[in-house]
């Protein structure tokens, strides 16, 4: 599960990245798949009082899809740099809350500490946005604070612009006839290529017991999704097109329209989720 080697250990403003985009984001971006979910539920057996620790949260998708599963959840900390994500997450959650109490933390993940005693997280969770931050840093503070038999969960499943077929093959290259060939990434600069890998992360860690769950996903899009979902992006967000970016959705539009076979497109992907453990703790 190799991803991008340039963490992001400054927080970036509310308004410079994803903030803008945060009800998108919760429209278009996937889900996770149910399998992760109980797997994800499953690590919490003979937890009494699950607490739960989200970092990158976004707009709240690991927590929401967690709390019906996991009834027995106690606490949830959100943790984002953005507030606006933050504050979607949180009204997101509040139908699902019951008697589990929330709190925000707005902040690189790094920086993270609990805002209350009693409240060690015992899972972990980190969705699509690992790559984003200090990870040494990040799993340190996890050692720091996490319960002795907390488990950590690395998860993501690339994005359109990783994934390899012909509809997102042309879509890559309008991007990049536009932008330039380097992938953008961040507010101001572009993606690198790969550096360590998270299990390296993870075997540099206290949390170097690591196991790796790997499920298929078949997902289908309406061209129109994928335009929505472009917006959300650090590759193919609005800013980065300034004046010419009408020009890209109407070309990105017909592009997508001509590659979709009854009116749809399909991704096949796969969820990764690994699973970290301080060594000698349960299974």
């Amino acid at each position: 599960m190799t991803r991008p080697g340039q963490p992001a250990s400054a927080v970036v403003s509310d308004d410079a990245l994803f903030g803008p985009e945060a009800a998108g984001y919760a429209r278009y971006r996937p889900g996770l798949p149910g399998v992760a979910v109980h797997l994800l539920a499953a690590t919490q057996h003979g937890v009494p009082a699950p607490v739960l620790l989200d970092l990158g949260t976004g707009t709240g998708q690991v927590p929401r899809a967690l709390r019906p599963v996991l009834l027995r959840m106690a606490h949830i900390d959100l943790v984002d740099v953005n507030a606006s994500m933050l504050k979607a997450a949180r009204a997101g959650l509040e139908p699902l809350r019951g008697a589990c109490t929330v709190d925000v933390f707005t902040g690189a993940a790094h920086t993270f500490a609990p805002a209350a005693p009693g409240r060690a997280p015992t899972l972990i969770t980190c969705c699509r946005s690992f790559h984003w931050m200090a990870r040494p840093e990040v799993l340190s503070m996890a050692d720091r604070i996490a319960a002795p038999h907390a488990v950590v969960a690395i998860m993501g499943d690339g994005s359109l612009w990783t994934h390899e077929a012909d509809w997102t093959a042309a879509l890559r290259g309008l991007i990049q006839s536009y932008l330039g060939e380097d992938r953008r990434a961040g507010t101001a600069g572009t993606y690198g290529g790969p550096g360590r890998s998270y299990e390296d992360d993870l075997a540099d860690s206290a949390f170097s017991e690591v196991t790796e769950h790997r499920f298929p996903v078949s997902r289908t899009w309406a061209p129109e999704d994928v335009l929505g979902y472009l917006r959300t992006t650090s590759f193919a967000r609005p800013a980065l097109f300034a004046d010419r970016h009408p020009d890209f959705e109407a070309a990105a539009l017909r592009l997508l329209q001509d590659q979709a076979r009854g009116g749809v497109l399909e991704e096949d992907a796969v969820f990764t989720v690994l699973l970290a453990r301080r060594p000698g703790g349960p299974a």
